[in-house]
């Protein structure tokens, strides 16, 4: 039995209404999705937003408004934005979205920012300063490498200790396994981290259930997977973090006081 925290990623930066007509596309939409979710459990958003196209965008201007509609809505949950390029965006682009905002909380991909390392460095520092808590995505052992790495080296600041373990692949698609956390563990059971997994696909369930047992905190949504355990559409990200919540209750486990 474990106490955990719980947060929905709604959207992410790929997806459309021709996969599902309930993924949030809009700041109301994602507002309103955020409401739901935080009444169903999830104690916090990670943001992603959309131009007028659907398009993912780090806009710093679309940012603000899905802020503020969100902040509207949802005042208690905590939120999260994300740097990710999804193939779009530099890293000089990358960092033009943090200056601009200087967020609470962001999510930053150690394999966007290896493309440049004298940027990285700047991206790290700006977070530092802005105090911005950083969440390191890492999708694998050359991640794990890359961060251990900038630890030693202090491109990373010491403190910055959290990071999302991805398990599974969006395209080409790979289901995540519970059995996939193992390898993170191991590799990263030097780097004192406070990990949190987000999984691809109907395994979703299992492998954030796997991840709350053993210490982790959970991160689900529409962005890594819309499907039941059974291969079924959920109806929408509300109900798929009540079935979460519900499944790790009967397990023992319980959502951490914010």
């Amino acid at each position: 039995m474990a106490e955990y925290s719980l947060m929905v990623a709604p959207n992410g930066a790929r997806r459309g209404r021709v996969d599902h007509k309930q993924l949030p596309m809009t700041p109301q939409e994602t507002a309103e999705a955020a409401t739901a979710c935080f009444a169903a459990g999830a104690q916090a958003l990670h943001l992603h937003v959309r131009d007028k196209e659907g398009l993912h965008s780090l806009d710093a201007g679309r940012y603000r408004e899905t802020l503020d509609a969100v902040q509207e809505s949802a005042p208690e949950m905590a939120v999260q934005i994300t740097t990710e390029s999804a193939g779009l965006y530099d890293v000089a682009a990358q960092i033009a979205c943090l200056e601009a905002l200087r967020p609470a909380a962001a999510s930053v991909s150690v394999r966007e920012m290896a493309r440049d390392t004298v940027l990285a460095a700047r991206a790290y520092a700006l977070c530092a300063e802005a105090g911005t808590q950083v969440q390191h995505i890492l999708y694998g052992s050359d991640c794990i490498a890359r961060l251990r790495a900038w630890y030693q080296d202090g491109t990373v600041p010491a403190d910055m200790r959290d990071a999302i373990f991805v398990l599974g692949k969006y395209s080409p698609p790979v289901l995540g396994q519970p059995e996939q956390l193992k390898s993170f563990r191991d590799a990263t059971a030097d780097l004192r981290l406070s990990w949190t997994v987000c999984a691809f696909g109907r395994h979703e369930q299992a492998c954030l259930l796997a991840a709350v047992a053993a210490g982790g905190d959970a991160r689900i949504g529409f962005e890594n997977n819309i499907e039941t355990p059974e291969g079924g559409h959920l109806a929408d990200n509300a109900a798929s973090v009540a079935a979460f919540v519900q499944a790790a209750k009967a397990q023992g486990h319980t959502l951490k006081e914010c």
